[in-house]
């Protein structure tokens, strides 16, 4: 089991970067897929992007790729994103989540273990 603790949301201006941090609290972190998704308002939530335990394979959302990059420090039991250029529609609430197993997913659904969430507002 992992407990996920979110941090490094804000407000930021457009164009402006921000680091978000997921720091896991459990066993065998270095086991789990880890997934960022966001949920802007009146919105569903959406994937933004994994990364794979051992930290070589990444997958972004088509409307990230090339502005966020996820990174993990399985010593520290910790997945960050890294968002750069943002844009207003970046605004939601940011999620970090785990999957056990060996199948990557972009579904929430398939992912078992959920953070609280961190704002993320960008204003024009």
């Amino acid at each position: 089991q992992l407990q996920l603790v979110e941090s490094g949301g804000g407000l930021v201006q457009a164009g402006d970067s921000l680091r978000l941090s997921c720091s896991a609290a459990g066993r065998a972190f270095d086991t789990y897929l880890m997934g960022w998704f966001r949920q802007g308002p009146g919105k569903e939530r959406e994937f933004v992007g994994w990364i794979s335990p051992n930290g070589v394979y990444t997958n972004y959302a088509d409307s990230v790729k090339g502005r966020f990059s996820i990174s993990r420090d399985n010593a520290k039991n910790t997945v960050y994103l890294q968002m750069n250029n943002l844009k207003p529609e970046d605004t939601a609430i940011y999620y970090c989540a785990a999957r056990s197993g060996l199948l990557v997913s972009t579904v929430p659904s398939q992912y078992e273990y959920w953070g609280q969430g961190t704002q993320v507002t960008v204003s024009s």
